[in-house]
């Protein structure tokens, strides 16, 4: 059997980040498995720029954005495993994995740093009546086709869904002579970046026609048409506002969610909300040793941001591993609780458990904040500075994002705009904790902001 002090599932710009960050404090044996055939994950079909203005500072595309990753492994010497399918993870790190070289192995890790990222939603998840002609794609799927393999999906398309892979492949589509006629999005309001909205449809005059979707699919070989109307409060058609569109080609963009199916079996607690694992401040799950980072963890509108997430799991892995090396008690602090803390924050411990209780904080998504990460914060281990990154529930104009300790207001910060397709952050100081020896929770809530 092969032992590694860390191993990191996916090698993705999350994984490789998580294994440069390790490497650097001071872990080697590391091995990172990915299940495609090369690394770099998804950015490798992403060719549009806009990757790594806040990792490095210049405008890159995705396929170079992976391989500024990809040559800082190689300068280490990080051993990776292309081609691998991970398929279980043990609640006492036992990783079974297989490929065409090795058949099925296992591997003992010390540490694991989940970075397997999301997938998409299928038309399955949607409901959508008609038959299963050829011509519906996820936009994914599609932006692979175009991007790695030179095939065109079609050429008079619709998109159900406004993510951010839909609007990009909108614009994609254009630019190879594709006709987008319409972007179509259930809610009332976009699921992508403003930017995105800006550069790929605004610049295009591809209309956006929010609180529509689609209700019909023509074509039993083919997709011949699709009609879309415009649904009510609860999502519901209205009768009259049918719409028929002559198409060859449905995209569907209708959300990512991200893939722990490898988590589940490892026995960590998920979040309902985000569907990806309930972490501490040490971006730890519910099972002592086992990390999560990038869109596994929570769907990030930046692969920068899931970079730089994972550079953290990575150096709390490494803090961990030491921490084994040296005989020391790890910094899992009860993680059974914790997760119970987090994902029903009302429950409480009695006798014997209290104590830990107190420990760990859990912090509360309220009043319009959709969810937070992480769910935990550990006042006594956590970093001198803490990023609590989380997403809204709604838009929200000339609003404020204020942070509570127990029932009072620490700050409080204005925002012009907030909506659910653009991930907000606010940093937590240690020193702010340390004032508040009786803390019991963190708040974060969406409040007027005329009182400021």
């Amino acid at each position: 059997m092969l032992s590694y002090d860390l191993v990191i599932i996916g090698a993705g710009p999350a994984g490789l980040s998580a294994a440069v960050s390790a490497y650097d404090a001071g872990i080697r044996s590391i091995l990172v498995i990915e299940r495609d055939d090369r690394l770099g994950g998804i950015l490798n079909q992403c060719i549009h720029n806009g990757f790594g203005l806040h990792m490095f500072k210049e405008e890159l595309t995705g396929p170079e954005y992976a391989q500024r990753f990809i040559d800082q492994v190689a300068k280490r010497g990080i051993e990776c495993r292309q081609g691998t399918m991970v398929m279980d993870i043990s609640s006492d790190k036992l990783v079974t994995a297989m490929n065409s070289r090795d058949g099925m192995f296992q591997i003992q890790a010390r540490a694991i740093i989940l970075a397997m990222g999301c997938r998409e939603r299928s038309r399955g998840a949607l409901n959508i009546p008609g038959y299963r002609p050829a011509g519906i794609f996820s936009a994914g799927t599609a932006q692979r086709l175009v991007n790695m393999e030179g095939q065109m999906p079609g050429h008079k398309v619709v998109i159900l869904g406004s993510g951010d892979i839909g609007l990009i492949m909108a614009r994609r589509m254009t630019l190879e002579g594709a006709k987008v006629q319409v972007v179509a999005e259930l809610m009332p309001y976009s699921g992508g970046l403003k930017r995105n909205i800006v550069q790929c449809l605004n610049d295009f005059d591809i209309p956006l026609k929010l609180s529509h979707t689609v209700v019909d699919i023509e074509g039993k070989d083919r997709v011949q048409a699709v009609t879309i109307a415009q649904v009510d409060e609860k999502g519901r058609p209205i009768p009259g506002t049918e719409e028929r569109y002559e198409c060859d080609t449905l995209l569907l963009s209708c959300g990512l969610i991200p893939e722990n199916e490898l988590s589940r079996s490892s026995g960590v607690t998920l979040s309902p909300v985000t569907r990806g694992p309930v972490v501490n401040d040490a971006l730890e799950t519910s099972v002592p040793g086992i990390f999560a980072a990038g869109n596994v963890l929570h769907v990030h509108d930046l692969a920068d941001y899931a970079s730089q997430e994972a550079a953290d799991a990575g150096r709390h892995a490494a803090e961990y591993i030491h921490a084994l090396n040296a005989g020391k008690q790890t910094v899992s602090d009860r993680a059974e609780i914790s997760a119970s803390s987090a994902v029903n924050p009302k429950s409480s411990s009695a006798g014997s458990e209290e104590s830990a209780l107190q420990e760990i904080i859990p912090v509360l998504a309220t009043d319009g904040v959709r969810y937070t990460v992480p769910q935990l914060v550990r006042p006594a281990s956590m970093a001198e500075s803490l990023t609590l990154r989380f997403r809204v529930g709604a838009e929200f104009r000339d609003m404020a994002v204020a942070l509570y300790f127990n029932d009072q207001k620490i700050s409080s910060r204005k925002k012009r705009v907030m909506a659910p397709g653009e991930m907000e952050e606010i940093k937590l100081k240690k020193s702010q904790l340390a004032d508040f020896p009786n803390l019991k929770s963190i708040r974060l809530a969406i409040e007027s902001s005329r009182s400021e």
